[in-house]
């Protein structure tokens, strides 16, 4: 996904879910043996498979477990590269020289849609889209598809829907964990009084900002809405977003709300937003996902004691769950990448990935009880839980100019309106107009 340089250091953190792959790996690995147990041939015996995917350190050692277990099963040889950090770097010119992988995993929806309108990705067979049908809800079926044909499979998961906070700051200023926007800016005003500044934001991080923006927006406008905006089938100067805008203004627009103002928010980046909790305990919260588990260890908090979180709060009706994730496909239409695809999209494959650290499964059947420890326990049952109004980053969904660029698009506007809080309709109209751009409208 774009906010990999983020992610990329979360490798080898158990409580941590999103990481991405650090460089290039030149020489493929092996998954495993390509000898099958005793007791008589598999079904892919003597079937050679290339997996590519960004994963590198603990990350690949633990999915190249679950191509393993796939391997005991099935008899094929699976082979694992690395695609790096840039994955259509990568692919592109295997695709050019119609040498691509049998599988590769996509760090985000766009690709889907970019390879399958160059003809370069196979259709899902029809026992891999009953796997679909049965383990995922229709929103991540059409997330993976081209033009009313499947492609993809959403396997592995990023929570972007909490509230970090140090548990020190909210017992000194003797508040409770908020349910509702309403109560979490009277927290705020609690915490401004009481002598700490309630948040530190990551502005420096457009992305981040984003991140606030589309849990805010999911909640005040509902799934329908945010289905539209992310295609921009609504403009940006509709009234959702207006509330949206609002929602946020209601924190950004007061200095005491964040640490070193507003000007320092624009020069913080991410991790440094989390380790002004938990390292220099400037502040009190940070809103961002799973992955801030990292800087708070890092900083020497004990996430689960000193470093807490909560469920974004609801601004309006829907309590919002955003992911981001990676979506696996396949480049050849063979016998072993389609049995790939139907192992990594069943309840049994999500269930042995499930038991290793590092990974949140968007597959409905997968227990969270499989998880190896409490705060992925708890994440997963928040993506079980919130059903169909779960939503995948709708920045991730944009052209890359308007929700992936440095200094460009919505990072650009929601971080000139966090040096400017009071004028949203100008806010809009910028990304309006960059949305026109970006999707040629």
């Amino acid at each position: 996904m774009r906010k990999a340089r983020a992610a990329v250091i979360l490798a080898g953190l158990a409580v941590a879910v999103a990481a991405c792959g650090n460089a290039p790996t030149t020489t493929p690995t092996e998954s495993g043996s390509a000898s099958a147990p005793a007791g008589g041939a598999k079904p892919l015996q003597g079937v050679k498979l290339e997996v590519a995917a960004k994963w590198t350190g603990d990350e690949q050692k633990n999915f190249q477990q679950v191509l393993k277990a796939f391997t005991d099963k099935t008899g094929a040889e699976v082979t694992y590269a690395s695609t790096g950090e840039d994955t259509g770097a990568y692919l592109g010119p295997r695709i050019q020289g119609k040498n691509p992988p049998d599988v590769a995993i996509l760090p985000q929806p766009g690709l889907v849609q970019q390879y399958a309108e160059q003809n370069a990705l196979k259709p899902l067979t029809d026992d891999i889209i009953k796997e679909l049908d049965t383990n995922y809800t229709p929103y991540w079926k059409e997330l993976g598809s081209y033009n009313s044909k499947v492609y993809g499979v959403l396997i592995k998961a990023a929570h972007k829907s909490l509230v970090w906070y140090r548990a020190q700051a909210y017992d000194d200023a003797g508040v409770q964990p908020a349910t509702t926007w309403d109560e979490l800016i009277k927290n705020a005003q609690t915490i401004a009084d009481s002598g700490t500044a309630p948040f530190s934001f990551c502005g420096a991080s457009g992305w981040t900002l984003t991140d606030l923006f589309e849990n805010i927006y999911l909640s005040t406008a509902g799934p329908e809405n945010y289905d539209k905006l992310s295609k921009h089938e609504i403009p940006w100067t509709d009234p959702t977003v207006t509330t949206a805008l609002e929602k946020i203004q209601q924190i950004i627009g007061k200095k005491e709300f964040l640490v070193d103002g507003n000007s320092g928010a624009l020069q913080t980046d991410f991790p440094t937003c989390a380790t002004k909790v938990f390292g220099t305990k400037k502040a009190a919260m940070v809103i961002e996902a799973d992955f801030v588990a990292v800087p708070a260890t890092q900083s020497k908090a004990k996430v689960g004691e000193d470093a807490k979180y909560f469920p974004f709060p609801k601004a309006g009706d829907t309590a919002p769950v955003v992911l981001g994730g990676d979506v696996a496909v396949a480049m050849k239409d063979s016998p072993g990448a389609m049995a790939l695809l139907q192992f990594l999209a069943s309840k049994e494959g999500g269930e042995i990935w499930a038991k290793l650290p590092g990974y949140l499964s968007p597959n409905k059947n997968v227990s969270p009880d499989n998880y190896p420890d409490e705060l992925t326990k708890q994440l997963g049952q928040t993506i079980v839980s919130a059903g169909d109004t779960v939503r995948y980053d709708m920045s991730d969904l944009a052209p890359s100019a308007f929700g992936g660029t440095d200094g460009k698009g919505e990072w650009k506007a929601l971080q000139d309106f966090l040096r400017n809080p009071t004028d949203i309709k100008g806010a809009q109209t910028t990304l309006e107009a960059e949305a026109k751009k970006a999707w040629k409208k």
